[in-house]
């Protein structure tokens, strides 16, 4: 995909989509009933007439996709975007251009076949994009893309709007070797065998039972047909676990070259850009003032190989599966990069010289309290059922003890003028960072057992929240403490005008500094 334009192709009069863009919306329809269509093939029953009312619905799903095509038009105003569609039902929408905080275009190889790609518009707070145009010829979508930029962001000055747009500058890509290092680190192929094992087993079919039962059976005989010993068999389990593991980290390799391809993060300005991908080519942007958070991960594998993560939560409410919207700044790259990636984009945080104030003195007993007693429970489950042998479960305690003690010992905060850091875990470590302009809410809460230690938690909610990523939270503060940090942050915000509108069963900020004993989630 090219950002070079010439003059804008598009016309302030009412437009359609590419005369494609029906076969584009057939195929999505179609790929919605993939699967209920191949388990009633293969796995549904014989004579059922519901079948053959399902067959006569898909074969409708064509009419469907050219009445939406000659349905959908669209224009383009002096600010905003105004699209026309619905077939019985008509709508018509206004969409300003300065509501837009993200742009993303979706190229797969039938789109680079046909010269065509698929723009999402995603504004703040929005699951579902503002608009989805399935599909523009490929000039159009790079003029779309160039014009919502562009107005969206106008500069308040005329000197600034004569000025040149300053050129995109590259940030990071990343080569063939790093994607393996990535695929090696992350766990994408163990999510696509779960994935494909929970739609084989929602499918009523038991093709993958008799097909599991006859493997067992066969490498059980095998096994039996040697006459191993124990420790023959101990060989034999660690060797499949072994070839089971590497097998999927093949699968996560692929997966991660598939994905991330080709990736690129660009600077322009105040916006980023970032496009991937090998099949599927997908470009996404976004305001840098429109990220709410930044997330900096390192998992012990990653501290191996020297490298981490940096990821960003953006106004848009993303879905979980959602690869259109700007997240992954840096999926992999080398710690140093990843602190120049940080002092660039986020000056303000001083990264990584930062003051770390650490939790309450007494925190590893409160994050080592559920372990035990959950493993002591377990434990005396499994003595009714199993007699003695259930007690190596206590084996587990020391392991609760030191992960309590090393989570407690590297757990903590710092505070900057305009950002907040919060640190945690172990033995994968994770930084988030949030900007004090940014946050939308915050509180205190403690349970009964954090008001006998004297301890209390501060929440820190943002816009766009991703559930992905580790909570806005600092736990086991000591509770004056935690008082004096919601007043230190709570002027700050009111200093800058920030209207805070609770979540639901989040009381108002007031009387969250009165009471500490709520709890915002």
């Amino acid at each position: 995909m090219r950002s070079e334009l010439g003059p804008s192709p598009l016309a302030a009069d009412e437009r359609r989509l590419h005369p494609l863009s029906w076969l584009f919306v057939l195929l999505a329809q179609l790929r919605q009933f993939a699967v209920p269509l191949i388990v009633l093939v293969f796995a549904g029953g014989r004579g059922d007439r519901w079948e053959l009312y399902g067959a006569v619905g898909a074969l409708a799903l064509p009419l469907i996709a050219v009445a939406q095509y000659f349905s959908y038009r669209f224009r383009i105003a002096d600010d905003e975007l105004v699209i026309r569609s619905g077939i019985l039902q008509r709508n018509r929408r206004h969409i300003p251009f300065r509501r837009i905080h993200n742009v993303s275009l979706h190229q797969n190889l039938l789109h680079r076949v046909f010269g065509v790609a698929e723009v999402h518009l995603e504004s703040a707070g929005g699951v579902k994009p503002e608009a989805q145009m399935r599909v523009l010829s490929l000039a159009d979508a790079h003029a779309l893309e160039a014009l919502v930029q562009s107005r969206g962001n106008q500069p308040e000055s005329p000197t600034a709007a004569a000025s040149e747009p300053e050129r995109a500058a590259l940030l990071l890509s990343l080569s063939t070797s790093e994607l393996l290092r990535l695929g090696l680190i992350s766990n994408r192929g163990m999510v696509v065998v779960a994935a494909g094992i929970g739609v084989l087993a929602q499918s009523g079919s038991d093709a993958f039972a008799i097909a599991l039962k006859g493997i067992a059976q066969s490498l059980f005989g095998w096994a039996n047909g040697q006459h191993l010993s124990w420790i023959g068999w101990a060989l034999a389990g660690i060797s499949l676990f072994i070839a089971f593991a590497a097998v999927l980290r093949l699968l996560s390799m692929l997966l991660a070259v598939l994905q991330f391809h080709g990736y690129t993060l660009h600077e322009q300005g105040e916006r980023l850009s970032v496009e991937a991908g090998l099949l599927t080519r997908i470009r996404a942007h976004t305001p840098r003032h429109r990220i709410q958070a930044w997330t900096l991960r390192e998992s012990l594998l990653q501290r191996w190989l020297h490298r981490q993560s940096l990821s960003v939560d953006s106004a848009v409410v993303q879905a979980a599966n959602n690869q259109r919207s700007l997240r992954d700044l840096a999926p992999i790259a080398p710690p140093h990069t990843v602190t120049a990636l940080l002092q660039r984009l986020l000056p303000a945080a001083g990264w990584p010289d930062l003051a770390w104030q650490p939790l309450h003195p007494r925190a590893w007993r409160r994050m080592l309290m559920i372990p035990i007693v959950v493993t002591v429970l377990a434990c005396a489950a499994l003595w009714l059922r199993f007699g003695n042998v259930a007690l190596f479960a206590l084996l587990a305690l020391p392991w609760w003890w030191l992960r309590a003690r090393r989570l407690a010992q590297f757990a903590g905060y710092a505070l900057t003028d305009s950002v907040i850091a919060i640190r945690g875990g172990w033995p994968g470590h994770y930084w988030r960072l949030a900007e004090i302009g940014k946050l939308q809410v915050i509180g205190i809460s403690s349970t009964p057992f954090d008001r006998r230690h004297g301890m209390a938690t501060l929440w820190l909610d943002t816009a766009g929240a991703n559930a992905m990523q580790p909570r806005l939270r600092i736990r086991y503060l000591p509770k004056a403490q935690a008082r004096a940090l919601l007043e230190t942050l709570n002027a700050r915000m009111q200093r800058n005008g920030i209207a805070r509108v609770p979540p639901f069963g989040c009381p108002v900020l007031p009387d969250i500094a009165d009471d500490g004993d709520h709890d915002p989630q």
